[in-house]
C-alpha cells in the first residue's frame, strides 16, 4: 500500500465512522480510498464542498459522539485553523491528517516538513495543543492511526498525524491487524446524543461570563500538563556513547538512519534520536547526553523548526547545528555524512 491508503485503512481498522474531506495533492489517494472503502464497511464519508466545511463537519460529527476524521495538505490545514481552534476549545476528539507540501502560500505538490510550527504550535487561536504523532514508515502510517484515535478519546483532544507527501505517495509492505493495533473504547456521556432520560449536554468553546473562560483555559493547561508528563514518545539508538546525535523525524528519519549507519560503519561515534510524537516534544530523549560533550544535528525538510525544540530541550548544554532543505528539496544521506564529517 501507499502511505496514504495505509492512513484510511489505519483509520477504518480504529473504528473511524465519520470521514469529511476535500481534495488536494499529495492526499488525495487517501481521500479516494475512504471514498471507496467507508461506504463498504458501513462508515459515513462525505466529500465537503470546501476544506472549512470539512472541518466543520468534523466537530459536529466527534460532537456527538463519532470516531471522525478528516485529510488534508498544507494549504487545506491552514483553511481548517479555526475549526480545529474550536474543536480543541470543546474539547472533542478528532484526528486530523495533514500530508504536507512546499510552501508557503500554494507552494507545490513536493514533501517538504515545513508545518512543524504550525502542528506543534496550535496553527489556531487561542492557547490550544493538538498532539502531533509523525510515522516515518508505511506500516507506521497505519499502526499510528489506532494511537491517534485512543489518545484524541482519552483526552478529548484533536490529534494530527503530520506525514509529507514523500511518505503519502511510497508504496511498502504492510501488515493489517497487527497485534500492534488495539481499540480502546472510552465512554463517552459528554455527547450530544438526544437527551431523553438525562440532563442535556452542551458542547461550546464559548464562555461569556467574567471568569469562565480563564477558569476553563486553566483546566487546558492541566490537561496538557498530563500529556507532556504521559505520552511523548520517541525512538533512540546509539546514545549512550554517541559524540556526534542527529535528530530527525517522519521521512527524513528514513535518510538520516541510512547516514547514521554509515558513518558508524567509519568508526564515527553517531547516535540517533527520531521522535514520535512532535507535540509532546520528547525532552527526555535528550537529557541523557545533557553532561556530556555531545554535539547535534537536526535534519530537516524545513528551514529549521523543530531544531528549536532540540534546543530548548537541551537548553544550551550542547552545540545544535541544522541541515535542511525545503520546497520540494530533500537532504540526501552523503549531505547528511559529509556534514558530521565537517563538524568538529
Amino acid at each position: 500500500m501507499t502511505g496514504n491508503e495505509a492512513i484510511g485503512q489505519g483509520a477504518i481498522d480504529a473504528g473511524c465512522n465519520f470521514y469529511a474531506g476535500y481534495p488536494i495533492t499529495p492526499q488525495n489517494e487517501l481521500t479516494a480510498y475512504m471514498a471507496s472503502k467507508m461506504p463498504q464497511a458501513g462508515r459515513i464519508f462525505i466529500q465537503a464542498e470546501s476544506e472549512i466545511g470539512a472541518i466543520n463537519m468534523v466537530f459536529g460529527a466527534s460532537g456527538a459522539g463519532a470516531r471522525a476524521m478528516t485529510s488534508s495538505s498544507s494549504p487545506g490545514i491552514s483553511l481548517k485553523q479555526e475549526g480545529i481552534s474550536y474543536i480543541a476549545g470543546a474539547e472533542l476528539p478528532a484526528v486530523i491528517v495533514n500530508i504536507m507540501r512546499g510552501g508557503p502560500g500554494l507552494g507545490n505538490i513536493w514533501p517538504a516538513q515545513s508545518d512543524y510550527f504550525q502542528a506543534t504550535r496550535g496553527g489556531g487561536h487561542g492557547d490550544y495543543h493538538c498532539m502531533v504523532l509523525a510515522p516515518a514508515s508505511v506500516q507506521e502510517s497505519y499502526d499510528l492511526m489506532f494511537d491517534a484515535f485512543n489518545l484524541a478519546d482519552k483526552y478529548r483532544n484533536p490529534v494530527i498525524i503530520l506525514g509529507d507527501g514523500m511518505l503519502g505517495q511510497m508504496m511498502e509492505p504492510l501488515e493489517t491487524g497487527s497485534s500492534k493495533g488495539q481499540i480502546q473504547a472510552y465512554k463517552k456521556p459528554w455527547a450530544v446524543t438526544g437527551c431523553r432520560g438525562r440532563g442535556p449536554n452542551i458542547v461550546k468553546s464559548f464562555y461569556m461570563a467574567e471568569g469562565d473562560l480563564e477558569r476553563f483555559n486553566i483546566g487546558l493547561q492541566k490537561k496538557y500538563g498530563i500529556i507532556r508528563r504521559k505520552e511523548a514518545r520517541y525512538e533512540g539508538r546509539f546514545l549512550d556513547a554517541a559524540e556526534t546525535i542527529i535528530v530527525a523525524y517522519g521521512s527524513m528519519a528514513r535518510i538520516a538512519r541510512g547516514a547514521v549507519n554509515q558513518l558508524r560503519a567509519e568508526g564515527r561515534k553517531v547516535g540517533f534520536i527520531r521522535p514520535i510524537t512532535l507535540w509532546p516534544f520528547p525532552t527526555k530523549a535528550f537529557a541523557i547526553n545533557k553532561k556530556k560533550k555531545t554535539r547535534y544535528l537536526v535534519i530537516e525538510m524545513s528551514y529549521g523548526q523543530m531544531v528549536e525544540d532540540v534546543r530548548l530541550s537541551l537548553e544550551g548544554s550542547a552545540r545544535v547545528e541544522f541541515l535542511g532543505r525545503s520546497g520540494g528539496g530533500v537532504p540526501a544521506e552523503n549531505d547528511i555524512i559529509m556534514k558530521v564529517r565537517r563538524m568538529k
